[in-house]
C-alpha cells in the first residue's frame, strides 16, 4: 500500500489498477466516438481520428481492437514511438496480446549487422500473425521493419518444428532436421540458432522465443520440455509443446513478400501515412544506390507503390490526413494532453481542484511509491483541496477525457524526468555469462596459491590414488616444480589480476621462503591500518558537532525535481546522510558509486539541506573542469531556490575570486564548488556546516592534511567512483560510515551501441544526426601519431562541423582551456584520446564514436561509453573495428558484451572486473598498491581477511566497533571464526565425471564454484542446477558436494585440517598452540562432548599438534553427521549456560 498522510486538504485513495483500467476501457467502449470508428472499420472505410491526445490513442485503439477483433498493425512515425505504443497498450489491453515488429538491422538493411534480439521479436510477431486465432492482437511497427520483405506464410510453415511432451523422436532425428534449417551446434546455448547437447538433454533456441527450450529424453521419447534464462541456464518453466523456428532471413531462394502481403486482412492504424510512404522510398533508393546487386536487393525490400498495392481495399484508421489515401469517414474524439506545469505544483493543485468540481477524477500513475508520497507533500503545501487516486502504473503521456470526466497525469511529465520503455520478447543477455567467458582460466595465465604464490595454470589433470580417480588443477612453479591442487581445494586459488597487466608478476620457487615473507609483510600493514582506524574512530566519536533539523518543504520541492528515479541504494545513502546529518556526531561518510549511478545528487540534497539551516558548504573537486562542471550541476538543481552558488577555481578572473572570497567570509555564498583552491590561507568561510570531497584519492597528501584541520566538527562527505570490494568494506572501513549505490536510474535511457566495420558512410550518419539535433560529438582515436588524419576525415564528412584535436600531449593549460572551449559549445566535435575517460561530463555530447574499439578492455569500453547518456537525450556509442574474421575472439566477445549491455548498470559488473584492484590501492595507501601487485587482486583479498580474523583472535580492543555488525562472528567471543580455512583429504573419488560433464573450461568453472559456496541453502540451489542442467548427479560429484560440507562444519568447530580414510576420520585443531581457541568455551564444550564418549572419540597430541580420531566413518557424509551432532551438544551446552 502507499503510504497516507491524513490531511483534511485533500485525499489519496489507492486502487487497484487493474480494476480501474478495466472500468475506465469499459466506459471508453461505450463512447459514440470509440462506437462510430468500429463501425467504419467493420464497414471497411478510411477512417481519419482526430483529438486524441498523449496515451488516449492507446485506451481507444485497445478499445477498437477488443470489439472488432482480427490483427491490428499500427505504424508510428519511428522505433521509439512504437515502443512507447506498446508499453501503454500493455495496460490497457494486456502484454500477451501486444506484439512488436522491429527491423532485424542494428541500424539498417542498407549497412548490414543482424540484431539478434529484432531477429527474434519479429519472428515471433510474424509466427503470432500467422497462427492468429481468436482474441484480437495488436502489433506495434515502424517504417524501417516495414520495409523488409518476409518469407511467405506458406513457406514458413513448411520449416517450422513441433515437438510435443511424449512425442516419439530420437535426438539424432531432431539435430539432423535442426541443422538443416541452419541451427549450430555449441556447447552452451546463448544465442538464437543455437542448439546443444548433452546425454539426454537437448538444448535449442528458437528464432520465435527470447528464452531456450530444454527437452529432456528418455531414449527416443520427449520426457520434459522446459524453458530456461540465458544467464544461468537454469530452468524456470514447463511446457507442453514447443515450436522450432529458424531464422526466416536464411531461406533467400524462397519467394519474399510485403508485410502488407503476409498480414492479410488485417487493420491498419497510421501515425502518418505520407511520412511512411516516403521513408519506404527513401530506404529502398538509398539501398539501390549503393548495392552491387540492385536486382536481387530490389526483391529483399518494398516501396511506397506496393504498400499501397498490398493495403489497397483493406481497412485503415489514420491519425493525420492523407493525400495518397484520402479519409472517408471522420471522428473526432475529446481529449486534452496533460497540462505543463514547469514544477509550479500550486498549479496542478488549481487543476486538479477545478477539474473535481466539474465531476472529473484524477488518477496519478507512478510505478515509484516514493513518487506519490512526494507529490501528496508539495499538494499538502499548496492548501489546496486537490484530491487524487494514485494507480501503480504507467503510461507515456498522460491526458484528460472531457467524454469519460477523467484526468490520468504521470509522474515523469509532473516532475519532468524521462520515461523508459520496456519491450516483452527482447532477449535478457545478463552480463554473468560473458563475465563468465572472460573470466575463464587458460593454460598459461597467472593463477595465486594463498600458500604458495604466483604459478602459472597448467589445466586439469586426472590421477588416481589407492585405485580411486581424483582429479585437480595444476599449477607451473619457477623451474619447472609443479603443483597439484585437489578440485575440492580451488578456492585456495584466485586468479592473477594486478594493475599491470602486461608486465608478468614474479613467480615463486615452491618451498622457499619469499612468498611467505610477503604474505606476513602484508598482513602487518593491514593490521596497522586496522589498529588506526581504530583511533581514528574514537577520536571521531568523542568530538562534538551541529545537528541539522529535519526535512523542510523546500527540501520537498528541490527532490521532486531530480530528472531520474531513485534507486534504492540511492534512497537509501541520502535517508543515511540525511540522519548523520540530523544526529550531534560529525558525518564522515563515504559514498561510492559508478559514473552516473547518482552520487553528484546524493550531495546536492546534502548540501541543500545544510544551506536550508544557514550553514556554508564547500564541496572540493581535483580539477578545474570538474569543479566548472559541478557548479553548474549544483546551480542548474537549485535554480529558482533561495540558495547562492558559485565556484573558485583558477580560470576566475583575480577581481572575481576577490568577490568570491569577501561574499565567502561574509556568509552571502551559501554553496561554493572550488578545487584545492579552497584550501588556501586567504579562504575564510563564515560558519562551515558541510564538507563534500569528490575523489578524495586524487589530493596530494598536503591537500589531505588541510582537509583534516578543516573538517574537524564538521560534516563530511566524500564521493568516489572508484568500486570497492565487498571484504574491504566489511574489513576494514568501518571506520568511515559507507554507502554503495550500486544501481543506475532505472528510467535512464540506455545508451545505444553498436559494432561496426571503419565505414565513413556510418561515421556520416552518426555525426549528422548529432550536429542536427544541436548536440556535440566525441572522435575517439587513440594513436596521436594520425590523430590530424582523423580530423581531416570528421571536417570532410561535416564540412561546416567546428572539429578540434586533444590528447595527453598538449600542454595542460591547453588542453584544459580546448576542454572547457567544448564544455561552452565552442566546438561541435572532440576528436581526442582516451584523455576523455577521465571524468569529463557534457551533457550536450550524446554520441561518441570510438576506433578501433577492439584495442580497448571491456572496463575502458564502458567508461569511455559513460561520457555519453548524461542527459535526458537519447544517447549513441558506435564502435569501429577491422572485419569479424580479422579480430581474436577475446575482441570479438568484448565487443559483443558492450553492445548488448547498453545500460549504465552493467558497467558496474563490468568495471569491477579491473577497477577493483585501483580502489584498494587508493583506499588503502600507496604501500598497498606494491603487496596487491606482489600478489594479485583476489589473493590480497583473502589475506586480507586472515588478518583481520588474526587481530580478532589477539583480542584487539576496540575492534568490533570498526567491524560493525556485518559479521555474525563479531556478536559474541564464541562466535568468533578461530581458523579461516580446514584443508580435507579422503580416498573417494571426488570429481565431475566427463560423461556427465565434457567441456574442460565449463567444469573449471563448476569447481571453482562448487568450492566458493558457504551456505547450505546456497549448496541445495546448486545442486538442483546442476541436476537441470546435466541430469541426475552422479556418486563422485555427490562426493565432492559432501567435502564442501564438511569442509564449513570443520571450520566452525575451528579445526584446520580433516581426513577421511579407512573407516576413521582425523580431525587437527590449530597449530598455533598460543591460540586464544584453546582458551575459548567452544573448545571446553568439544572436549566435554568427546570425554562422554570415549568408544567414538580419541583425542591425541604429537609435535605439539592436537588431533581427534573418530571411528566408523566410512565416507564425508557420514563425516558431516558426526560433526552435525557435535554442533548441537556444543550449542546445547552454551544455551543451557546462558539460561
Amino acid at each position: 500500500m502507499w503510504n497516507k498522510r491524513s490531511s483534511p486538504l485533500h485525499t489519496n485513495v489507492v486502487k487497484n489498477e487493474n480494476s480501474t483500467i478495466r472500468d475506465i476501457v469499459q466506459r471508453a467502449a461505450r463512447t459514440s466516438a470509440a462506437k462510430q470508428v468500429v463501425q467504419s472499420i467493420e464497414s471497411r472505410t478510411v477512417t481519419e481520428i482526430t483529438s486524441l491526445a498523449g496515451s488516449a490513442f492507446a485506451l481507444y485503439l485497445s478499445v477498437v481492437a477488443h470489439k472488432t477483433g482480427g490483427v491490428h498493425i499500427c505504424v508510428a512515425d519511428d522505433r521509439d514511438s512504437a515502443a512507447y505504443l506498446a508499453g501503454d497498450l500493455y495496460s490497457f489491453l494486456g502484454a500477451e496480446r501486444v506484439l512488436f515488429l522491429p527491423s532485424s538491422y542494428k541500424r539498417s538493411i542498407r549497412y548490414g549487422g543482424e540484431d539478434a534480439s529484432g531477429v527474434v521479436q519479429r519472428t515471433a510477431a510474424l509466427e503470432a500473425i500467422r497462427n492468429h486465432k481468436g482474441e484480437a492482437i495488436v502489433v506495434c511497427t515502424y517504417p524501417e521493419a516495414l520495409f523488409e520483405n518476409v518469407v511467405s506464410a506458406e513457406s514458413v510453415s513448411q520449416t517450422v518444428v513441433e515437438v510435443s511432451v511424449g512425442a516419439r523422436v530420437s535426438m539424432e532425428e531432431l539435430q539432423q532436421r535442426v541443422e538443416e534449417l541452419g541451427f549450430e551446434r555449441v556447447d552452451f546455448v546463448h544465442e538464437p540458432g543455437q542448439y546443444s547437447m548433452r546425454g539426454g538433454i537437448f538444448d535449442i533456441f528458437s528464432y520465435s522465443e527470447n528464452k531456450p527450450f530444454r527437452l529432456d529424453f528418455f531414449g527416443d521419447e520427449v520426457e520434459s520440455l522446459r524453458r530456461f534464462e540465458l544467464s544461468s541456464q537454469l530452468s524456470t518453466e514447463r511446457l507442453q509443446s514447443v515450436r522450432i523456428v529458424p531464422n526466416l532471413k536464411n531461406f533467400a531462394s524462397e519467394t519474399k513478400v510485403t508485410i502488407a502481403g503476409y498480414v492479410g486482412d488485417a487493420v491498419w492504424w497510421m501515425d502518418n501515412l505520407d511520412h511512411t510512404l516516403a521513408r519506404l522510398d527513401e530506404e529502398r533508393r538509398k539501398l539501390l544506390a549503393e548495392s552491387e546487386n540492385p536486382a536481387d536487393d530490389a526483391q529483399r525490400v518494398t516501396s511506397a507503390k506496393a504498400f499501397l498495392g498490398d493495403t489497397e481495399g483493406r481497412r485503415m484508421v489514420l491519425r493525420r490526413a492523407s493525400v495518397k489515401r484520402p479519409a472517408e469517414v471522420q471522428v473526432a474524439f475529446n481529449t486534452q494532453p496533460q497540462m505543463a506545469i514547469n514544477r509550479q505544483y500550486d498549479l496542478l493543485a488549481e487543476d486538479i481542484e477545478a477539474r473535481a468540481m466539474q465531476g472529473y477524477t484524477t488518477y496519478f500513475l507512478s510505478e515509484n511509491r516514493a513518487q506519490g508520497e512526494r507529490l501528496e507533500n508539495l499538494l499538502a503545501a499548496t492548501h489546496r483541496k486537490a484530491r487524487f487516486e494514485m494507480l501503480k502504473m504507467t503510461l507515456h503521456e498522460g491526458f484528460t477525457d472531457r467524454t469519460l470526466r477523467v484526468s490520468l497525469y504521470t509522474d515523469h511529465q509532473i516532475f519532468d524526468r524521462y520515461h523508459r520503455y520496456s519491450l516483452r520478447g527482447e532477449i535478457d543477455h545478463k552480463e554473468s555469462l560473458t563475465i563468465a567467458e572472460l573470466n575463464r582460466l587458460k593454460i598459461g595465465d597467472y593463477v595465486v596459491h594463498i600458500d604458495h604464490g604466483v604459478g602459472q595454470f597448467g589445466g586439469l589433470v586426472r590421477s588416481v590414488e589407492n585405485g580411486k580417480e581424483q582429479e585437480s588443477v595444476k599449477i607451473v612453479y619457477k623451474e619447472g616444480d609443479v603443483l597439484l591442487v585437489n578440485v575440492h581445494s580451488l578456492h585456495r586459488i584466485s586468479r592473477y589480476k594486478s594493475k599491470d597487466s602486461d608486465a608478468p608478476p614474479r613467480i615463486y620457487r615452491l618451498g622457499a621462503g619469499a612468498w611467505q615473507r610477503v604474505k606476513e609483510a602484508t598482513k602487518k600493514a593491514v593490521k596497522d591500518i586496522a589498529r588506526s582506524l581504530i583511533r581514528l574512530y574514537a577520536e571521531r566519536k568523542a568530538s562534538g558537532g551541529f545537528a541539522f533539523s529535519p526535512d523542510s518543504y523546500l527540501q520537498y520541492e528541490m527532490e521532486s525535481s531530480f530528472q531520474w528515479e531513485e534507486t534504492p541504494d540511492q534512497q537509501k545513502a541520502i535517508e543515511l546522510i540525511k540522519a548523520d546529518m540530523e544526529s550531534r556526531e560529525p558525518m564522515d561518510r563515504l559514498v561510492c558509486g559508478d559514473v552516473g549511478f547518482g552520487k553528484t545528487e546524493v550531495a546536492v540534497r546534502a548540501a541543500f539541506k545544510a544551506a536550508c539551516d544557514s550553514k556554508q558548504v564547500a564541496v572540493l573537486v581535483p580539477t578545474t573542469i570538474l569543479s566548472l562542471q559541478h557548479y553548474r550541476t549544483f546551480a542548474e538543481r537549485m535554480r529558482g531556490l533561495p540558495v547562492r552558488v558559485d565556484y573558485l577555481s583558477r580560470t576566475r578572473s583575480s577581481k572575481d575570486t576577490k568577490q568570491i572570497l569577501k561574499d565567502l567570509a561574509e556568509g552571502k555564498i551559501d554553496i561554493i564548488v572550488g578545487t584545492h583552491k579552497l584550501l588556501g590561507k586567504e579562504v575564510k568561510f563564515k560558519d562551515l556546516g558541510l564538507l563534500i570531497i569528490d575523489e578524495e584519492q586524487k589530493f596530494g597528501v598536503a591537500a589531505k592534511e588541510k582537509l583534516r584541520s578543516l573538517s574537524v566538527g564538521v560534516d563530511t562527505l566524500t564521493l568516489t567512483a572508484t568500486p570497492i570490494p565487498r571484504t574491504l568494506q566489511f574489513s576494514l572501513m568501518g571506520a568511515r560510515d559507507l554507502s554503495v549505490i550500486s544501481t543506475p536510474p532505472p528510467n535512464r535511457q540506455p545508451i545505444v551501441t553498436e559494432s561496426h566495420t571503419f565505414d565513413e558512410g556510418i561515421i556520416k550518419e552518426a555525426l549528422d544526426f548529432e550536429l542536427d539535433r544541436g548536440g556535440q560529438v566525441y572522435f575517439l582515436h587513440n594513436r596521436v601519431e594520425d590523430i590530424d588524419r582523423i580530423a581531416a576525415l570528421v571536417q570532410r564528412l561535416r564540412p561546416k562541423a567546428r572539429v578540434v584535436v586533444g590528447h595527453g600531449q598538449m600542454p595542460a593549460p591547453q588542453l584544459e582551456k580546448l576542454i572547457m572551449d567544448f564544455i561552452y559549445g565552442e566546438y561541435d566535435v572532440l576528436v581526442a584520446t582516451t584523455i576523455i575517460e577521465n571524468g569529463i561530463d557534457i551533457p550536450n555530447a550524446n554520441t561518441i564514436i570510438i576506433n578501433n574499439a577492439h584495442r580497448f578492455g571491456l572496463s575502458e569500453l564502458h567508461q569511455l561509453r559513460g561520457r555519453v547518456g548524461r542527459s535526458d537525450r537519447k544517447s549513441f556509442c558506435y564502435l569501429l573495428s577491422p572485419p569479424d574474421e580479422l579480430l581474436t575472439g577475446d575482441a570479438r566477445r568484448r565487443l559483443r558484451a558492450i553492445e548488448e549491455f547498453s545500460d549504465l548498470g552493467s558497467g558496474f559488473n563490468i568495471a569491477m572486473q579491473d577497477l577493483d584492484i585501483r580502489g584498494a590501492g587508493n583506499l588503502l595507501g600507496a604501500e598497498q598498491s606494491g603487496f596487491i601487485a606482489d600478489m594479485g587482486f583476489e589473493t590480497y583479498q583473502k589475506i586480507l581477511d586472515e588478518a583481520i580474523t588474526e587481530l580478532r583472535t589477539e583480542g584487539t580492543e576496540g575492534l568490533e566497533n570498526i567491524l560493525g555488525s556485518e559479521r555474525e562472528e563479531v556478536a559474541m567471543p564464541d562466535n568468533i571464526r578461530y581458523v579461516t580455512d580446514c584443508q580435507v583429504e579422503t580416498d573417494q573419488a571426488a570429481l565431475l565425471p566427463d560423461r556427465y560433464i565434457g567441456q574442460a573450461s565449463e567444469k573449471l568453472q563448476l569447481y571453482r564454484r562448487i568450492d566458493g559456496i558457504t551456505s547450505e541453502e546456497d549448496m541445495v540451489r546448486f545442486v538442483a542446477e546442476l541436476e537441470d542442467r546435466f541430469g541426475k548427479l552422479p556418486q563422485q560429484a555427490q562426493n565432492l558436494v559432501d567435502i564442501v560440507r564438511l569442509r564449513w562444519r570443520a571450520v566452525a568447530l575451528g579445526m584446520e585440517r580433516a581426513k577421511v580414510k579407512n573407516g576413521l576420520m582425523l580431525l587437527w585443531f590449530p597449530s598455533d598452540g598460543r591460540n586464544i581457541y584453546y582458551k575459548s568455551t567452544l573448545f571446553g564444550s568439544i572436549l566435554r562432548y568427546i570425554a562422554s564418549q570415549p568408544a567414538k572419540f580419541v583425542l591425541k597430541q604429537n609435535n605439539n599438534k592436537v588431533y581427534l580420531t573418530v571411528r566408523e566413518v566410512d565416507s564425508v557424509a557420514e563425516g558431516c553427521r558426526v560433526l552435525d551432532a557435535m554442533a548441537e551438544a556444543v550449542a546445547e551446552e552454551r544455551g543451557a549456560t546462558k539460561n
